[in-house]
């Protein structure tokens, strides 16, 4: 009698199309994936703490640039791709094993462990690129865009080792470059035909990203918290810290992201690529970025509760809030030229206001800045802009 099962489970599991299924949502793989790279987020709000200097500031800034690019490209790569793969997956899990020792590496990027952020970094790009490529086969008009944007990124990635292995200012000016280079193979391979994005896992593996760095800043305010003594002080501040995250986890969740999206869904295909990479994989870099100074903020206002804020720590918080909110704007505007003018009004005043208190205790600046972000959330939803562009 013939035998008449069908592959098992694991040859089903590799045999499968790669290419993504209509509609297939992010999974648990990709959430994982992201995790390392929080992680990876969180060491570099250590950091940047440890160098609260305009210099320090921008080195901190380099190395959050390498490791935000190396998630975009691979949330790129993993767009038009089945997660569920077998090739996909272990891919996946690999990268993330690599991002984890990038991670880990953080704290002395800047240091003599330049390398070993270095080499991470540049291998998790190039399994990302290496998917990619393999997704892509399928499809020889979305294979040409990927293949130029790797052929491009080579300059990049050779500059990030050399950078890594280099010392000082020789690093700094070699990651620069870094930079540059990147925005040349995004800005050259992005315009060009077939990258076929899949609008709603696009934005919400972006929107999990921004959800689960926003989380780790509370982390690492109750971690400051957990051995303090329970003062009236450190209660004000430890939930006036957890108000402000989520009135900023408003600004961008409340109806922008949805926003964004609806943008994004509508676009054609070219247009949309070129959407995709500047306003989630360009201006969500300063989102992120304004996260790292929120933690930063929150973390020094829960460890000294009735201290005054040194101003190297209230021009983090501010920059920060700053930062989040406005880039959300901005990749708004970037999508339909619509200016969100409550935002960048309150905004200003906030920056004004805090120069006014300094030196002041937390709880006055934490309030402060909780009313600003108030009063972003009340006049957008007064407003109804969501609405608007619904209906558009």
């Amino acid at each position: 009698m013939a035998d008449t099962k069908g592959p098992g489970p694991v040859v089903t599991l590799f045999t499968r199309p790669i290419r993504a299924p209509q509609g297939q949502g992010v999974t648990f793989v990709e959430l994982f994936f992201d995790l390392v790279f929080v992680f990876a987020i969180t060491e570099l709000t250590k950091l940047a703490a440890s160098d609260l200097t305009w210099s320090g500031a921008g080195r901190s800034v380099l190395v959050a640039w390498l490791i935000w690019w190396a998630w975009s490209q691979f949330t790129w790569a993993l767009n038009p791709a089945d997660t569920d793969h077998g090739i996909v997956r272990g891919g996946t899990l690999f990268a993330g094993a690599l991002a984890f020792l990038m991670a880990i590496s953080v704290g002395d990027a800047l240091g003599d462990g330049g390398l070993w952020f270095a080499i991470p970094y540049v291998a998790v790009r190039v399994v990302g690129l290496g998917l990619y490529v393999l997704v892509a086969a399928e499809d020889k008009v979305q294979l040409a865009a990927v293949r130029l944007f790797g052929s491009l990124s080579t300059l990049g990635l050779g500059a990030a080792v050399i950078g890594g292995a280099v010392h000082g200012n020789a690093r700094t000016w070699w990651w620069l470059a870094v930079i540059g280079l990147d925005f040349l193979a995004a800005g050259l391979a992005g315009s060009q035909e077939g990258w076929g994005i899949h609008s709603a896992h696009f934005a919400e593996r972006h929107g999990l990203f921004v959800i689960i760095a926003l989380g780790e800043s509370l982390v690492a305010a109750g971690i400051a918290a957990a051995g303090e003594e329970r003062t009236s002080d450190l209660v004000f501040v430890a939930i006036g810290a957890v108000i402000v995250v989520s009135l900023l986890w408003w600004t961008y969740f409340g109806w922008l992201k949805d926003a964004l999206e609806r943008r994004l869904e509508a676009a054609s295909d070219t247009p949309r690529a070129l959407l995709a990479r500047d306003a989630y994989s360009l201006l969500h870099f300063p989102l992120i970025v304004g996260v790292v100074g929120v933690a930063i903020g929150v973390e020094e206002m829960v460890a000294h509760p009735g201290i005054a804020l040194e101003a190297q720590v209230l021009i983090a918080l501010i920059v920060g809030v700053t930062l989040f909110v406005g880039s959300a704007a901005a990749a708004l505007w970037r999508a339909d030229r619509t200016v969100l003018v409550a935002r960048f009004a309150v905004l200003g005043l906030l920056a004004i206001g805090a120069a006014v208190l300094h030196p002041a205790e937390p709880k006055l600046l934490l309030s402060l800045t909780i009313a600003a972000v108030a009063a972003v959330v009340i006049a957008e939803a007064l407003q109804h802009p969501h609405t608007e562009l619904q209906a558009e």
